[in-house]
């Protein structure tokens, strides 16, 4: 499946819907917590694939769960 292009606050607002939590902005980066789980999301208008696969990865989802969380409202 292919990924979408998407950007910074797209990402912080699918992984929030799993229950990350923003704690810190620094500059153009987001800290997301979950847990253990540490994710840090920059707040581009668009994110390079390779970052993504590794954000999703980091998260501890799947592409194809990444691009559902995307779809819903």
């Amino acid at each position: 499946m292919k990924l979408p292009v998407v950007s910074g606050k797209d990402t912080i607002r699918a992984l929030e819907k799993i229950g990350y939590i923003v704690v810190k902005i620094k500059g153009s980066h987001a800290k997301l917590k979950r847990g253990e789980r540490v994710v840090i999301v920059p707040l581009h208008d668009e994110i390079s694939k390779g970052t993504l696969l590794s954000i999703i990865r980091q998260a501890g989802i799947t592409k194809e769960q990444f691009i559902e969380l995307l779809k819903d409202p």
